[in-house]
Order: structure tokens, then C-alpha cells, then sequence
């Protein structure tokens, strides 16, 4: 349980670090980031603040899905606010092409290396993914169109409200799926008594552990 929950606390952290680089970067963050970014921005609280905000929120959506939190959902909704408080305080803005482009690479692997880590602790899922998984359950649709239906709603109702969608927008969609792919065979911790989820299936349920 001790390893359990410190690679959790580490993961949630270095996943909040790494929404600093990628929105330092000023090339575009992923669905939720591009949601949080404009929700700030409309209403000038801070980025780590909107976050805690907005899981909070989807969590409270846990209730009619019958949908359990664990020690992870928790802690998922205060650190990662958090830590991207953190991240943006530590960071400039990148004041240049070459240096946006590595703020954004750096950002994405390790979000990537993060959600592998935080998944693979097995302590409860984010709270976005948690509402993902209960809709899937109540809905009997498919993983993968409930992920796109609910991260396309976001991006737009972000993307309305000012936040930065870009080529880093693309860029994530596309790689960190095989990021966290790869890492969490790394990172998983299995329980003594089953076998570990498959890696491919849980990467495509939570390549964004929120």
C-alpha cells in the first residue's frame, strides 16, 4: 500500500507539472486543459483553482452513475490543481518557437509518464475518467465513443470560452495514448489476488487520468 500510495502522489504531482509546460507552451493543451484555460479565463480564477473547481463538479455527477471514488479520485481532485499551479508559477511563458516546441514535447511525455503512474497504483480513477466509465456502464455505448462524445463537448465549450486549442491539441490526441500505453506496464502494481488489467484496454479508458 506504501508504494501504492506514493507513486500515486508522485504521478498526480508530475501530472500537474506537466499542464504547466504544455500550457506555457502556448501551442494548445489537451480537451479538458483547452476547458480550464477558457473557464479561467472568463472568470479570471486561477488555472490549479478551475481544475479543483471542475473535478469536484464532475465528481458530484458520480452520484446517479453509482460510480464509487477511491483514494486516487480524491487526491486527483485537490493535487493536480495544485501542482499546475505550481508548474505555471515555475514556468514562463516560452518566448520562442524552438523553446514552445520543447515546452510542449516535455510536457505531453510527462503527462504521459504521469498517467501511467497514477493509473498503474490502481487506487481509484480521475474523476472525467470515473464519468466516462459510468456512462459507458449506464449507456452500454462503446469506450471509445463515449471518450470522443465527452472530450468533443469540452474541447468546443473550451474552445468558446477562449481557451487555446493549436497543434498541441493535436499532438496529445495522438501521442499519449501510446505514451501511457507503454508506461503502464512499468508502473502497474498488481493486486495478489487477480490478474493486472489489460494494458491496452485501460490506456484507451485513461490515457487522460482525470
Amino acid at each position: 500500500m506504501t508504494r501504492r500510495l506514493i507513486q500515486l502522489f508522485l504521478g498526480l504531482a508530475l501530472y500537474g507539472l506537466s499542464i504547466g509546460f504544455v500550457i506555457r507552451s502556448g501551442l494548445g493543451g489537451n480537451p479538458w486543459d483547452v476547458f480550464h484555460q477558457g473557464l479561467s479565463a472568463r472568470t479570471e480564477i486561477g488555472l490549479g483553482t478551475i481544475i479543483i473547481i471542475v473535478g469536484a463538479a464532475v465528481l458530484l455527477l458520480w452520484i446517479p452513475l453509482r460510480q464509487r471514488p477511491g483514494i486516487g479520485t480524491i487526491s486527483n481532485v485537490f493535487m493536480i490543481g495544485i501542482w499546475a499551479d505550481i508548474g505555471l508559477w515555475l514556468l514562463p511563458p516560452a518566448h520562442s518557437l524552438p523553446l514552445a516546441w520543447a515546452m510542449l514535447t516535455a510536457g505531453i511525455f510527462l503527462n504521459g509518464v504521469a498517467g501511467g503512474a497514477y493509473i498503474g497504483a490502481g487506487l481509484g480513477p480521475g474523476p472525467r475518467d470515473g464519468l466516462m466509465t459510468g456512462l459507458v456502464k449506464r449507456t452500454g455505448g462503446s469506450v471509445r465513443t463515449i471518450r470522443t462524445g465527452i472530450e468533443l463537448v469540452v474541447l468546443g465549450s473550451g474552445w468558446l470560452l477562449g481557451g487555446t486549442v493549436g497543434i498541441g491539441t493535436v499532438i496529445y490526441a495522438i501521442s499519449i495514448g501510446p505514451i501511457v500505453h507503454r508506461m503502464l506496464p512499468l508502473f502497474t502494481i498488481a493486486d495478489a489476488q487477480s490478474a493486472p488489467a489489460s494494458p491496452a484496454f485501460t490506456a484507451e479508458c485513461c490515457a487522460e487520468p482525470r
